[in-house]
């Protein structure tokens, strides 16, 4: 017994976690969530069928709402959790810091609940209510009590009642796991049961299906219930339960449903009909069956419980992951909270630049592609021409013309040549910046841990682009700094290999030394200054 309370009160436990996380099973869950995982029993029957005495019975408490027409208009889970002894009390999921040990109380925050889902009507809701008895009357179990299934609307309900709280059911029923808790009055016959119908229909081999006949002491005198209840009438995977609820003048006269029990076995122990069944029918034993079966199931599947408990945990890690995980409220954990963040950050920035994610190889094409086609579109042809050349080295002679060497022609052609460079050096830096500051923009969008601080993205951009744009302008200055320097400085080695190079193209005999003949000239603009 200790380790049947365990499994199912660890199943009870799990239900509520799911509950608090949103999960809440067949009325508003999704597919395949875990609360649709674990074993429940849906308790199944048309209205005024007798659901609600039998679960009275089962928990051995006057606990919900009467009244004619449809009463039960939302799903209630039921947790029956027993206690070695004390004082019996129940909790409902949503007023967690109230216990009620006054069961007229539980009752009535029923009908609230109720009324604050769907209003003063006669509408329904799929979002269950969710409450815990805790007693030492009870065994462990877990119970659904569905709206009573219903055949015409009502004044004051919607057409669609009928089919909505069958597709209601259904949601419940349906799932592998949910164990059926047929329904059906004695005083009706059973082919027209639209518990077994629905149950026949979801389960047709009546695995899941457990029959209650109930209002057995309600039959006509010399008519009975024992071909249904011996399962000649209709035949389930388990035995077929009777139930003799408390008649309308015991609850009028507020008899004790523990008293109501007792009357119970007393009516078919001496029932000729009944009497050689008495020891498998009423509340008490079906609610002992139900727990054992229950425990069964839950044991059969613990495997596929665990796989589905380890597959909600990783989605909710990977929720809180995205949501953000708890901050510390004191300056100190702040402060290693947003240093993580830049951290963070600053990894997914790297994998930009290093190659893991996408944008680094567009620096590469600045230097590989736009630098040397933009070199290529310098207007080289006019500055070095035949005509620029000439004027260039005879300005730098002056009345003194140069006697092996036009140094100073090559010294300003070489710096003025240079000077190009300055445009497609700086528009390369600018490029750089460009891409770095996309890189940015891309990095703080795929950060997961910044998505919910709005605000800290922001100040990281602001900061990012500050220091870009102190970046770019350093770089500026050390491009051109870099041009300038090759052109402040011609190295020694450049002027002694002029005279011994060749002069591919010239007429051979020309004098070497005519320094001012076309040939020589064109030499220096198309060789010697490209050369450099």
């Amino acid at each position: 017994m200790a380790t049947m309370g365990s499994l199912i009160g660890l199943v009870n436990r799990i239900q509520q976690a799911c509950t608090v996380l949103g999960d809440h099973g067949g009325g508003g869950g999704a597919g395949g969530s875990l609360w649709e995982a674990l074993p429940s029993v849906a308790v199944v029957g048309g209205q005024s069928s007798g659901k609600s005495s039998v679960l009275e019975s089962i928990v051995g408490r006057d606990f919900l709402p009467r009244g004619s027409g449809i009463v039960t208009r939302r799903p209630l889970v039921l947790q029956l959790h027993k206690t070695d002894g004390g004082q019996e009390y129940a909790e409902f999921l949503h007023a967690p810091r109230r216990r009620f040990s006054d069961f007229a109380a539980v009752r009535k925050e029923i009908a609230d609940e109720t009324d604050r889902m769907t209003g003063k009507t006669k509408a329904i809701s799929n979002v269950p209510i969710h409450l815990s008895i805790y007693s030492p009357h009870v065994v462990n179990l877990t119970l659904i009590d569905l709206p009573g299934l219903t055949k015409v609307a009502v004044e004051g309900q919607p057409e669609s009642i009928v089919q909505d709280i069958e597709n209601m059911v259904r949601s419940y029923v349906d799932k592998p796991n949910s164990i059926i808790l047929a329904i059906s009055p004695a005083n009706q016959d059973i082919a027209t049961s639209d518990a077994i119908k629905l149950a026949k229909e979801v389960d047709p081999s009546g695995d899941r299906t457990f029959g209650v006949v109930t209002k057995l002491d309600l039959m006509d005198k010399g008519t009975n219930a024992i071909d249904v209840l011996e399962g000649r009438s209709y035949r389930l995977q388990h035995p077929w339960v009777g139930i003799v609820n408390r008649s309308q003048a015991d609850i009028n006269k507020n008899v004790d449903m523990l008293a109501a029990r007792r009357k119970e076995q007393e009516y078919f122990q001496s029932s000729p009909d009944y009497g050689h069944l008495a020891h498998k029918m009423g509340a008490e034993y079906l609610a002992k069956l139900l727990s054992q079966h229950l425990e069964a199931v839950i044991k059969a599947k613990i495997p596929s419980i665990i796989a589905m408990i380890n597959k909600t945990v990783d989605e909710i890690e990977a929720e809180l992951d995205r949501l953000g995980r708890p901050i510390g409220g004191d300056a100190g954990a702040q402060l290693y909270t947003i240093l993580d963040m830049c951290r963070a950050f600053d990894r997914v920035f790297k994998e930009h630049l290093d190659g893991g994610r996408p944008g680094g190889d567009r620096i590469y094409g600045v230097f590989d592609h736009q630098l040397p086609a933009a070199l290529k579109k310098l207007p080289f042809d006019k500055h070095l021409s035949l005509q620029n050349v000439r004027k260039v080295i005879s300005e730098a002679d002056g009345y003194q013309p140069h006697l092996i060497a036009p140094e100073q022609g090559y010294r300003r052609l070489i710096d003025s040549s240079l000077s190009y460079f300055r445009g497609p050096a700086e528009a390369s830096v600018d490029a750089v910046h460009s891409v770095l500051k996309e890189l940015v923009r891309r990095s703080i969008a795929a950060t997961e841990e910044l998505k919910r601080f709005p605000t800290l993205q922001s100040d990281i951009a602001a900061a990012a682009n500050e220091s870009l744009e102190r970046f770019r302008e350093d770089g500026r200055k050390t491009v051109i700094r870099l041009v300038d320097m090759e052109a402040s400085y011609l190295t020694v080695e450049f002027f002694r290999k002029l005279p011994t190079e060749p002069d591919k193209g010239a007429n051979n005999n020309t004098p070497a030394n005519d320094r001012y003949q076309d040939n020589h000239l064109r030499r220096i603009g198309k060789l010697t200054v490209p050369s450099f």
